[in-house]
């Protein structure tokens, strides 16, 4: 009796890198406190990128992440800024996964309170979400999705355009160029106005 291993399977670059992709700098996007934690993220940043563009599945993984679902961190190479950008560009929102029906979580007495989430993340834009998980006695899934939860509500409280009909692979694509596109430095423009 034989086996046949099937090797036709990609494993994403995300996977095999997960150290480097789950890592708190990248995934929390915590401001750096210093010039060599500054320095440490950008490293580590330009590292996931040059994955991801090596990476097969890069476009279906930025097309996910812009279109379907509103992930953290580091994917397809691009930041959770420059996937708003591209859903600014492109007029899209993804639906709010509702993760506290998928966690059984969904009764009126919830263990975390959502405004005390919110609050805690408000007073401390630079503590990191793992610490703000600790302190409520939570996990840094559950700080995420109440966090996620509130951003959504923003973005419906505003005026959000969203369109009936998804936007293509190409069209993603061309918002992805345009938004990471170098952009003139400050010297250059100064050159060229002078």
């Amino acid at each position: 009796m034989s086996t046949t291993i099937n090797t036709d399977l990609t494993i994403p670059a995300c996977v095999e890198y997960a150290d480097l992709f789950q890592d708190p700098m990248l995934e929390d996007q915590v401001a750096p406190k210093n010039v060599d934690e500054r320095r440490q993220l950008m490293m580590m940043q330009r590292k996931a990128e040059n994955i991801c563009l090596d990476c097969p599945l890069m476009t279906r993984c930025l097309y996910t992440a812009v279109v379907e679902h509103d992930v953290a961190g580091l994917v397809a190479g691009t930041t959770p800024r420059q996937r708003a950008e591209m859903r600014n560009l492109l007029g899209v929102s993804p639906k709010p996964e509702d993760l506290d029906t998928h966690a059984g979580v969904s009764a009126p007495n919830r263990q975390v309170d959502h405004n005390e989430v919110v609050r805690l993340r408000n007073a401390n834009p630079y503590e990191s979400l793992e610490s703000i998980a600790q302190r409520l006695g939570c996990s840094l899934s559950t700080v995420k999705r109440h966090l996620r939860k509130a951003r959504n509500q923003d973005s419906e409280a505003g005026p959000a355009t969203t369109t009936e009909v998804p936007p293509s692979v190409e069209q993603v694509m061309t918002a992805y160029r345009t938004v990471t596109a170098p952009r003139p430095s400050r010297s250059s423009r100064t050159v060229r106005a002078a």
